[in-house]
């Protein structure tokens, strides 16, 4: 599909008039007044943030003249107006530099995208069935508040809100309404959240928030786990301090990857090192016991450290480096090797993330390797870990299977959530949300969770509303930024936060507190909100011990270990619906519109599967199918999965395209923390069938898009 079909920017000047002679009204366009003063041929670059990780990347939209397709009062016409044409990164935004990513360059689909919602919309049909009637934003608007009155009464639980965290002013609103209707907060849910990590930076550092790493001026980059240049934290951010990592800024610079599977991060690394899944932290310590052993550093430079790990005012003596052989397969030379680098090069500092953190030894793993980077002393130094002042810290996580549990909501609010994609079966509870009494979803598509919905109230585009965000990581300075809208409104959609403070002013009781604003853009203007106070340091009753993770299947029945992982196109789904991201190749596999499942060759041969056949993953939960790819970058002991694709509802481009990795994930979590430890799962795998043209990959393929597609724009 090719960008100016896609845009709907049509020529139509002769065209009205042909079509207004024919005399057939269903044939008739109808051509609006334009709403602005438009200069034509002549682009204008406005500010805005792109919407489509956490990251909160400052991007200037190019708007310039064209026809666009919209809905004005009910009818559907062509427009005359500005139109942002392209996405670029800003560089007066200190995340991105200038720079954006793929997703980025491709958010702009996001507005056009032939399958958004254009009208608040009631269900009319049996829940799931998708039948939706267009409403007025008046009768919405009552709907929704008379629910809320009469579900008030019955307590802080007969409301429930569940959403993708929004750091910024938009989490404010969505927060002080809760309170305002007496409900419990928000459940801010995402199913690779790293919420562990910010637990255990809060403890180690009195920081809960992921850390910014200053690449551009470390010599050696040890990373554990985190796809930092391709999915997880602030891959943009990073990446282009990466690059100038790269470009001689430190000279002999050097980068080790630690994992069980090459991950793009790893495919750029000098030294990429295997281990088994979920001993990360144990090669950590490792290398800190021989730092400290050997006279290179002393256990009292890490006095936090001290209070967190067990054994470390000893010397760590339960992780010579026989014993972390033992445990992660890692020869004590490698160990060695590695700590001398660590001693060798200077300033030098420790990653983890990702997978890593997703065992049930998370919390611990986190924490053995920030003692590292105590014991390195590269807190808060040139080339070590940092930490982005914010000025509203991004919202706690909270774990949905509690609401799901309890079942005692009269009214779900969701919002741009897709619990029903990305929750394991055995942890989400499909019945529950059809028994729900009331749904209302706030997104701009449907998918598979709100398809369940009965009131769908569409937001604009991020282009079309007021936005503001306040990155997390990515930066060593504050990076908060604000933006209006770069265009007008295409269809009858509002902005949520407006919607929200609109059903507030029409409830019967009035919020208390109330809240001070009539607009989002004034909440977002308001220079008066004071900045949050900087999280507290945490404490822990007593040192944490690492002790080997545990896997849900029995190794005789399941003896691979299942690594799903964050899409570098969609993430965990979330982006599956654009496009232009459907039809990007991996990095690393070349693949494009379809799943597939990473096998090592000698693992393949022993169940003589060869690349492209169909292969079934089998868990104590469940069965996925996918093509499989033969990789020499993934341990014979384990298999790897993207996410993103696999969705039943979510626009013509997803719905019912490749396969989902959650559906085979156990109901198991970090032992310490309660957060779904995603990659704790064990599998067996076994030929399905012989390759079936579903495989679809951009170098050396048969087929490089989809059939059904073949010959269109």
């Amino acid at each position: 599909m090719d960008r100016r079909r896609f845009l709907k920017v049509t020529a139509v000047t002769g065209t009205t008039a042909a079509l207004s002679a024919c005399g057939s009204p269903e044939n008739q366009l109808v051509r609006f007044i334009p709403d602005d003063a438009i200069t034509p041929g002549i682009a204008q670059w406005k500010p805005s943030i792109c919407p489509l990780c956490a990251a909160g990347c400052g991007v200037k939209a190019r708007v310039m003249d064209g026809d666009a397709e919209v809905l004005r009062q009910g009818t559907a016409g062509v427009v005359r107006a500005a139109l942002v044409k392209k996405l670029e990164g800003d560089p007066d935004h200190a995340p991105s530099r200038g720079r954006l990513c793929v997703r980025g360059q491709a958010a702009v689909q996001v507005t056009y995208h032939p399958d958004r919602l254009v009208a608040p919309m009631k269900r009319i049909g049996e829940r799931g069935a998708g039948q939706f009637a267009e409403i007025t934003w008046d009768e919405a608007i009552a709907t929704l508040a008379a629910r809320i009155d009469a579900a008030r009464a019955a307590g802080p639980s007969a409301i429930a809100y569940v959403g993708r965290p929004h750091p910024g002013r938009r989490a404010l609103v969505v927060e002080r309404f809760l309170a305002g209707i007496g409900a419990a907060g928000p459940n801010w849910y995402e199913p690779f959240d790293d919420d562990v990590l910010r637990r255990a930076n809060a403890i180690a550092f009195g920081r809960h928030q992921l850390p910014t790493f200053d690449l551009e001026h470390a010599r050696l980059v040890v990373n554990f786990g985190a796809d930092i240049l391709g999915t997880w934290n602030a891959p943009l951010a990073h990446g282009v301090a990466y690059g100038r990592m790269r470009r001689g800024a430190r000279e002999g610079a050097m980068w080790v990857q630690v994992e069980p599977r090459v991950s793009q991060t790893g495919a750029s690394a000098d030294l990429w090192i295997a281990i088994r899944p979920g001993t990360e932290g144990a090669v950590a310590l490792g290398v800190a016991h021989i730092l400290m052993r050997d006279g290179h550093r002393a256990a009292s430079a890490a006095p936090r450290a001290a209070a967190t790990i067990d054994g470390w005012s000893r010397g760590l003596p339960d992780f010579s480096p026989e014993a972390v052989q033992r445990l992660s397969g890692l020869s004590p030379n490698r160990l060695a090797q590695l700590a001398h680098e660590f001693t060798t090069r200077t300033p030098a500092v420790a990653i983890v993330g990702g997978q890593a953190l997703a065992h049930t030894n998370g919390f611990a793993q986190a924490l053995a390797v920030n003692a590292l980077n105590e014991l390195l002393g590269a807190v808060g130094t040139p080339g070590g870990v940092h930490f982005t002042p914010m000025a509203s810290p991004r919202p706690a996580a909270r774990d949905l299977a509690e609401v799901i549990r309890a079942g005692t909501s009269a009214v779900l609010i969701v919002d741009g959530a897709n619990p029903v994609h990305t929750l394991p079966p055995s942890r989400r509870s499909d019945a529950w949300l059809r028994s729900v009494p009331f749904i209302v979803s706030l997104g701009s598509f449907l998918d598979d969770t709100s398809s369940l919905a009965d009131l769908l109230l569409p937001d604009h585009s991020f282009l079309e509303s007021w936005v503001d965000a306040d990155p997390e990581s990515g930066a060593l300075e504050s990076a908060r930024r604000s933006a209006g809208p770069a265009m007008r409104p295409l269809y009858d959609t509002r902005a949520t936060g407006d919607v929200l403070l609109q059903v507030a002013a029409a409830l019967a009781q009035p919020l208390d507190p109330p809240m001070p604003w009539a607009s989002f853009e004034a909440v977002v203007q308001d220079s008066t909100l004071a900045p949050a106070p900087p999280p507290m340091a945490a404490t822990t009753n007593s040192p944490a011990q690492w002790v080997p993770p545990s896997f849900d299947g029995a190794v005789e029945q399941f003896p691979l270990h299942f690594l799903p992982y964050a899409s570098q196109a969609f993430g965990d789904g979330a982006t599956a619906h654009l496009p232009w991201l459907q039809e990007l190749p991996d990095p690393l596999t070349t693949a494009m519109w379809s799943t597939w499942v990473e096998v090592n060759p000698r693992t393949a041969e022993q169940h003589g599967i060869a690349d492209g056949d169909i292969v079934a993953i089998t868990s104590a939960h469940g069965t996925v199918e996918a093509p499989a790819v033969l990789s020499p970058g993934i341990g014979p002991n384990t298999v790897a999965m993207p996410a993103g694709q696999g969705h039943g509802t979510y626009t013509r481009f997803a719905s019912g395209r490749g396969a989902n990795p959650f559906t085979v994930l156990a109901p198991i979590a970090d032992t310490a923390t309660g957060v779904h430890a995603w990659a704790a799962t064990r599998v067996r795998i076994a030929r399905a069938t012989a390759a079936d043209g579903r495989l679809i990959l951009f170098g050396g393929a048969t087929r490089e898009r989809p059939e059904h597609l073949r010959g269109r724009g």
